[in-house]
């Protein structure tokens, strides 16, 4: 198997800042503005003014988008999580397969969130000034998307790789 420690790396710091991001979606109300555990999520104070999604308005009127992509997003981290075992423990050749996965879950997660502004036109973010809406949300984005096509890529490959010669084997 090809050296992928940058895919290593990457799963790595993206699971943790998911796993956060999923851990206020999911812990909410308690993780919000007033809340006894907000203080691990101030942040989410601005970023919900920035991203209706992720405000309270939303959480109040029982608005499951946020949630939904948080479920998504520890499914996503745990198949990552697996890959980074398969390759550093045991080895597995199974490996490629399982980041491919991780990688495809959050390219669909990443669409889905695009998806969804572009459809409702723009109703949780339409309200910033275009460095506000570049700046906090279509870079993350197309971050996500680019690296996550980018191990789609890199995986493919391997797992193409991979079968080719086993089928010149069996020849």
């Amino acid at each position: 198997m090809p050296n992928q420690s940058w895919i290593s790396c990457w799963f790595l710091l993206s699971s943790a800042i998911t796993f956060w991001d999923a851990g206020y979606c999911l812990m909410r109300p308690r993780s919000m503005e007033g809340g006894d555990l907000h203080w691990l999520w101030k942040p989410y104070t601005l970023y919900g003014q920035m991203d209706y999604v992720y405000s309270v308005e939303s959480y109040e009127k029982g608005e499951g988008f946020a949630s939904a992509g948080a479920v998504m997003a520890v499914v996503e981290n745990l198949t990552a999580y697996t890959y980074l075992y398969l390759v550093h423990v045991a080895n597995s050749d199974l490996a490629p397969l399982i980041g491919y996965s991780a990688a495809i879950m959050t390219m669909a997660k990443t669409v889905v969130h695009v998806g969804q502004e572009l459809f409702c036109g723009l109703c949780g973010i339409g309200h910033n000034d275009v460095s506000t809406m570049i700046s906090y949300w279509v870079l993350p984005k197309a971050l996500w998307f680019t690296v996550s096509w980018l191990i789609m890529f890199s995986l493919g490959k391997d797992i193409y790789s991979s079968l080719r010669n086993s089928k010149l084997k069996t020849q």
